[in-house]
């Protein structure tokens, strides 16, 4: 198995600030609750966590770690930033998550323009350029954690260029749609194994609300077994779980 990055109807975004977020109760409890089912349920570790009015509500694991393909929204938004002519590789990029689009889109661009998406969204971290894993992207070797990814969820519709790219998000190819795509979600996944081999698999997005607005989710999943289909399983599960209370989480700064 390669790393890489999950289809769904087309969706048309038009992004917005949200001034008034719809009350939503304190999240954390969803948080604990579902990472605390997940880990039971595979004896696996998995991260969770959102945007609340006081700032990021985590649970579970929330160390910093290889973004993977995730990666792949801000370089797309500096790509549609600098050229919108780019857009073909933008989707195979977003859509399948397809490595070599996403490199041309990086070579295009530069890591300067990434690193100004992440700033946008208000994140100190910066897209990593040194070979750490030759074998994979520089870019994918960024270290995020899930508080980092939920930031950039809850920030993401307000930025310029990324229109185009969450409406791509809306549209990720069926072999890619566990976890976030099978709640409705605009997402992105990413995967990849760490040196030992043993595979982690992140999920990050806007989950409908089921009132007209989104929340900020990001998701970690590092299964015991190391297998990336233990990790799918486990981000599935998490999303299901999510589903039955979606009102507890809170609405996004920008609304897409």
């Amino acid at each position: 198995m390669s790393a890489c990055s999950g289809g769904q109807e087309t969706v048309v975004v038009t992004s917005t600030v949200t001034e008034t977020s719809p009350p939503a109760a304190d999240a954390q409890p969803l948080l604990d609750a579902t990472v605390a089912h997940v880990a039971s349920t595979f004896g696996s570790q998995l991260g969770i966590a959102t945007i609340g009015k006081l700032g990021p509500e985590t649970a579970g694991f929330t160390a910093p770690s290889p973004a993977w393909s995730t990666i792949k929204v801000p370089i797309a938004v500096a790509a549609m930033r600098a050229n919108p002519g780019l857009e073909a590789d933008a989707r195979a990029a977003v859509s399948a998550s397809d490595n070599a689009a996403a490199q041309r889109l990086y070579d295009a661009v530069g890591p300067g323009a990434v690193d100004a998406v992440l700033e946008d969204a208000g994140l100190a971290a910066r897209v990593n350029t040194a070979p750490l894993r030759p074998e994979f992207s520089t870019f994918g070797q960024t270290h995020l954690s899930v508080a980092d990814e939920a930031v950039l969820a809850d920030k993401l519709a307000c930025a310029e260029g990324a229109e185009p790219v969450l409406a791509l998000m809306g549209q990720v190819e069926p072999s890619q749609a566990y976890g976030l795509g099978t709640v409705g979600a605009l997402f992105k996944g990413g995967w990849g194994p760490d040196t030992t081999g043993a595979y982690q698999v992140r999920q990050f997005g806007l989950v409908p609300r089921g009132d007209g607005t989104w929340a900020p989710v990001a998701l970690t999943a590092l299964p015991a077994d190391g297998t990336y289909e233990t990790g799918q399983a486990m981000l599935t599960l998490a999303a299901e779980i999510l589903a039955k209370d979606l009102a507890q989480l809170p609405a996004a700064a920008c609304q897409p």
